[in-house]
């Protein structure tokens, strides 16, 4: 499975390559303003331009950043995608434009912009991610519109689920997938009764027709739903650096390490003189 950093804070995506377990970023409007208030409380000033440029560069060309627009109509957000492509693709060749599939703020607007969008995209080889995507259906009408992926959220599904259910809640906390009942009955959102389920029913879709739009499990919250979608098959994580660093802690690990370094010998230690 591909990890994306969910992130728009260079210092953390530098980590990450250090690491070797960067494949990718995935920011927003929110993310980069972020980062670069971060900066500027620093002392640090930087352009906007210029600081997605330098994201885009230290990543590279097999590592893609997915840049977001902000319109919500379909030939307006045409137009953005475009100049964001123009402006940033040329950096590293590794820009992918996200798209939310649907951009109706309530029952009867047009339910359709993002699909038109992503479409028209298609036909100019821009490479798009269709966000916001909530619902298995979403993902299959974004995926033939031609998304180069979809990106369910599953915190934020879970987050309705446990609303539904009437549970006090921090939403980064663990939500099971499996056995949601409430007086008797299984609590579920149309069907879908988790984040990580819903990423499981999408996945079974396009294997079912072997759809080659690729599946970024987006919204995730905690080490263990990364370890679910990762344990069904998904292509790409796009994971927060504290859930990084999560994924990482184990107390019998650092026992471990305490007893190893507790029992090295002397003569030991001089093998390395």
């Amino acid at each position: 499975m591909k990890i994306y950093i969910d992130s728009a804070d260079i210092e953390e995506i530098k980590k990450a390559k250090e690491y070797g377990i960067c494949d990718g970023v995935t920011t927003n409007p929110s993310l980069i303003k972020i980062a670069i208030e971060k900066l500027k409380a620093k002392g640090q000033g930087v352009e906007m331009e210029q600081y997605i440029k330098m994201m885009c560069e230290l990543l590279g060309k097999n590592r893609p950043i997915n840049l977001e627009v902000i319109s919500l109509k379909a030939e307006e957000m045409v137009k953005e995608a475009e100049t964001l492509f123009k402006k940033f693709n040329s950096v590293a060749n590794n820009v992918v434009i996200k798209i939310p599939v649907c951009t109706a703020k309530q029952e009867g607007e047009d339910y359709f912009e993002g699909l038109k969008a992503i479409s028209a995209l298609k036909k100019k080889d821009i490479p798009t991610n269709a966000t916001l995507v909530m619902t298995p259906e979403q993902a299959l009408l974004a995926s033939k519109a031609g998304a180069d992926y979809v990106s369910p959220f599953a915190g934020r599904i879970d987050d309705l689920i446990r609303k539904n259910m009437g549970i006090n809640f921090n939403k980064n906390d663990y939500f099971p997938a499996e056995g949601l009942i409430s007086e008797g009955k299984i609590v579920s959102d149309n069907g879908i009764v988790s984040g990580v389920d819903l990423l499981k029913k999408v996945k079974q879709i396009f294997d079912n027709y072997g759809i080659k739009t690729k599946i970024i499990a987006a919204s995730l919250r905690n080490a263990r739903q990364v370890r679910e979608v990762a344990e069904i098959g998904i292509e790409i994580a796009t994971v927060p650096f504290d859930v990084l660093v999560d994924m990482m802690k184990h107390i019998k690990t650092f026992e471990g390490i305490l007893k190893f370094s507790e029992d090295v010998l002397p003569e030991y230690k001089k093998l390395f003189e």
